[in-house]
């Protein structure tokens, strides 16, 4: 029996059916295919700005590995799968049920097959102002400029994956204050200095690991079940958008 709570959150009357599967699916369908997620995402930014919670005193970026079920192909297969090309011998089912957008990458060691979740957080009120989602294996700073969202302030935090020369200069260029990470090496640690000062950034950029870890606790695992990146950005931008939501609520809450 379906709870009152989810007819409530429907807008269903006690009499009226919940939607069957096949209903709930063709609804999905719609939002990955009609671009319908962005939509609703840049509406509810636009919302959230009206109803006084700009985006202030800089923004936060960062991303996030969306994990998807590991594809059990030949080494022959996933070469192919990665020059772009789908092995011809695949069965039209088969290739209904295989994800040849997600790629593999490494953090901390440790290999992850998916997706990347990246996200601009406002400093002030923690909210996501911009995200874009990639295969896992495209390096984070590939996409930094492009999640800059409009703030009150240019001050601009990340970890030392964004930080290069070339983009130090195009941040400086455009006018914005930087505030990355630094990274030592083996044959030229960080000075204490530098490690100081690395110490002061992050109490402002591991405010973003924040958002992260209530994605996860609110969607638990997050291992997306969907094949293909337009899928994969469609679910993912519901949970930026569904953290949004929920980040607003605590806000108001808290009184702003």
């Amino acid at each position: 029996m379906t709870p009152p709570s989810f007819r409530f959150f429907l807008g269903l009357h006690i009499s009226q059916k919940v939607p069957d599967a096949t209903t709930i699916w063709r609804f999905r369908e719609d939002l990955v295919n009609g671009g319908i997620v962005e939509e609703l995402f840049a509406t509810f930014d636009a919302h959230l700005r009206a109803n006084g919670f700009m985006a202030m005193k800089g923004q936060i970026v960062d991303a996030s590995i969306v994990s998807v079920p590991k594809q059990r192909n030949s080494r022959e297969e996933n070469a192919r799968i990665k020059e772009g090309d789908v092995p011809e011998d695949w069965s039209e089912n088969k290739r209904r049920r295989k994800d040849v957008d997600a790629r593999w990458t490494k953090k901390n060691g440790k290999s992850f097959y998916g997706y990347k979740n990246h996200v601009s957080v406002d400093v002030k009120h923690k909210l996501i102002r911009s995200y874009a989602v990639t295969d896992a294996a495209l390096h984070d700073s590939n996409v930094f400029e492009q999640l800059f969202a409009d703030n009150t302030s240019k001050d601009v935090w990340a970890d030392s994956a964004y930080r290069s020369a070339d983009q130090l200069e195009r941040l400086s260029q455009d006018g914005f204050r930087e505030h990355i990470q630094r990274k030592g090496s083996r044959n030229s640690p960080l000075t204490p200095r530098e490690r100081e000062g690395n110490r002061t950034r992050s109490k402002i950029r591991s405010r973003i690991e924040h958002v992260f870890g209530v994605q996860v606790q609110r969607a638990g695992n997050l291992l997306l079940r969907t094949i293909g990146i337009a899928r994969a950005r469609a679910k993912i931008g519901l949970r930026n958008l569904a953290y949004n939501i929920d980040r607003m609520g605590m806000l108001l809450t808290a009184g702003g």
